[in-house]
């Protein structure tokens, strides 16, 4: 990925390496120069005193910042030493103390907070609960979930889109509608920029039968192939086939950070954490009135209206959100609930939701999510603790339970019990599961889009993607095709930026030349599109560093200090 760094100011007057030696222990037996000879250092002493960079809280400021310190690094600084709580004296809020304002010139990183308003940041900062640490994982928490601002790889029905973390979207495969942006109508098997977008930073996408949507750093979403919110739609002959990305004028006046197609229905997430549904909603199955030939937004009434929204997922005919509160993170799921895709242990006509339902069974098992994934039948979760819960229809092993049985709550998937899981994907009957050791697992429906050498074979329970072992690469995230009918495909991408592909590659959506006569790839391909994701935002270079007047590992033991103490 790319690096951003912030540059700082370099104080010539304060060296920290004249602070803290190799043993940062050992600095209370040092000297101090008169105006650091304060009345006890804090480094654990079991007498409390002052912090040892008190007169020095800019380049206090600086290292929180440059290191982009966590909300739960940044409360455990405030339980542990008085510095970190009392108000730092910073414009524009001078009774923020040192943590806080940290929080907030981390938030500021990133893109959709950057733009906001200083009405809509208090506002959010509501929402969350009032504090910027809180700000700050709610941002980070969508950012976990949807890959905002990273590379990523969709697969979607027989068409691709890659994203760049520079924001440059790549497309190919089935093109019959236009949903490849490129300006016909003609199938491409190599990955090629969508040239009309120059100059606007993708930061999302998601994609439907014959439709694509882009959703930019500013909030505007771009769509193109068949421009409906509803696949139900798709079978009336007059609807509008558009191939370059049109800025969709329905969500004008809604900041969008992500988007999920259903089947009956298209659904968006706004910065501010609102959740808001287009077309289906006759028999008020979304909680509004309108058909599918509505193409205005409407907000998801109900127990969410008043609780953000970091991330949505939308099945077949339901959708799932996973809601942001100080005390943890929910699931909330409404639509059709038969064969209990909802999750809450109902699975027949009665099952469905009206309005956004808790689903509760995750405080039963003690697991607090952060993630979800809805295939078209069948949804997931990752928990905290790296656990994986799954639960609707379990055709082919989907669910990975051992059977083929529905389940209609969240259980958990004990064939992965030695695993801790940072990712999942659902597709049509297939499930994939990224660890935090950068293996993949999956199982489900039998085909080459599993990835298993037995391709016809069903997978019941979890198992190891040989496969892409051998790549000797850690893999970070996977996508696969979540509707339409017939064989899908299959991505996944490594820490590296590399991407491998391998499923049904009879349009071109693999973004690899298939020889003649083939139409799949069991094996993982390299797709000729690369980006590097080892460097990030939290990666600090040397020449900052110096700039800062200490070197790096001096700024790791002063990091060290503020953790141990």
């Amino acid at each position: 990925m790319d690096t951003t760094t912030s540059s700082g100011s370099s104080p010539a007057t304060l060296q920290l390496h004249s602070i803290i030696p190799e043993n940062p222990i050992a600095a209370m037996e040092l000297s101090f120069p008169p105006f650091l000879r304060l009345k006890r250092q804090c480094l654990g002493s079991s007498v409390p005193g002052e912090f040892f960079l008190a007169s020095c809280p800019s380049i206090v400021l600086h290292v929180l910042t440059t290191f982009d310190l966590g909300p739960r690094d940044l409360a455990k600084l405030e339980a542990t030493c008085s510095f970190f709580r009392k108000p730092a004296n910073f414009s524009p809020d001078f009774d923020l103390s040192i943590s806080e304002v940290a929080a907030l010139d981390i938030c500021q990183k990133r893109a959709i907070f950057k733009c906001m308003g200083d009405e809509e940041r208090q506002e959010t900062k509501r929402r969350c609960g009032g504090s910027w640490k809180l700000v700050l994982k709610f941002l980070l928490a969508g950012e976990f979930g949807c890959r905002r601002e990273k590379s990523q790889a969709l697969a979607g029905p027989a068409h691709s889109i890659t994203v760049t973390s520079k924001g440059v979207v790549y497309s190919f495969g089935l093109n019959g509608s236009g949903q490849l942006g490129q300006g016909t109508t003609q199938d491409s098997w190599q990955p090629r920029p969508v040239r009309s977008l120059n100059g606007i930073r993708i930061i999302q996408a998601a994609l439907g039968t014959d439709r694509t949507f882009l959703i930019s750093d500013a909030g505007e979403v771009y769509a193109f192939g068949k421009v409906c919110f509803s696949e139900a739609k798709l079978e009336v002959p007059e609807t509008k086939l558009i191939t370059t990305p049109q800025r969709v004028k329905s969500l004008a006046e809604i900041f969008v950070v992500q988007a999920a197609i259903g089947n009956y229905f298209t659904a968006v997430l706004s910065r501010e954490g609102r959740v808001y549904t287009l077309s289906w909603g006759n028999d008020e199955r979304l909680g509004h009135q309108t058909d599918h030939s509505c193409s205005l937004p409407q907000p998801l009434l109900g127990a969410l209206e008043n609780i953000p929204v970091v991330q949505i997922a939308a099945g077949f005919c339901y959708l799932l959100a996973l809601a942001f509160q100080p005390t943890g993170m929910s699931v909330y799921s409404v639509g059709c609930g038969l064969g209990g895709k909802l999750g809450h242990g109902l699975s027949d006509s009665d099952a469905s939701e009206k309005y956004p339902r808790l689903i509760k069974k995750f405080g039963l098992l003690n697991i607090e999510p952060v993630m979800v994934s809805a295939g078209p039948w069948h949804a997931a979760v990752v928990g905290k603790d790296g656990r994986v819960c799954m639960w609707g229809w379990g055709r082919f092993g989907c669910l990975g339970h051992g059977t083929e049985e529905a389940e209609n709550a969240p259980k958990v998937v004990d064939g992965l019990k030695d695993v801790k899981a940072v990712h999942v994907a659902t597709g049509v009957y297939t499930t994939f599961v990224v660890s935090d050791d950068g293996q993949v697992y999956s199982f489900g429906s039998g085909g080459a889009n599993l990835g298993q050498d037995d391709v016809d074979e069903n997978t019941l329970t979890p198992k190891l993607v040989s496969s892409l072992k051998e790549t000797k690469e850690r893999m970070v995230h996977v996508s696969l095709t979540n509707s339409g009918n017939g064989t899908g495909h299959t991505f996944a991408m490594t820490e590296s930026g590399t991407l491998y592909a391998f499923g049904a590659g009879n349009r071109g959506q693999l973004g690899v030349e298939l020889g003649e006569n083939l139409t799949e790839r069991a094996e993982p391909a390299k797709v000729a599109v690369k980006e590097s994701e080892k460097s990030g935002p939290s990666i600090i270079k040397n020449k900052e560093i110096k700039g800062m007047g200490f070197s790096y590992k001096e700024a790791k033991a002063f990091l060290t200090i503020f953790s141990h103490h």
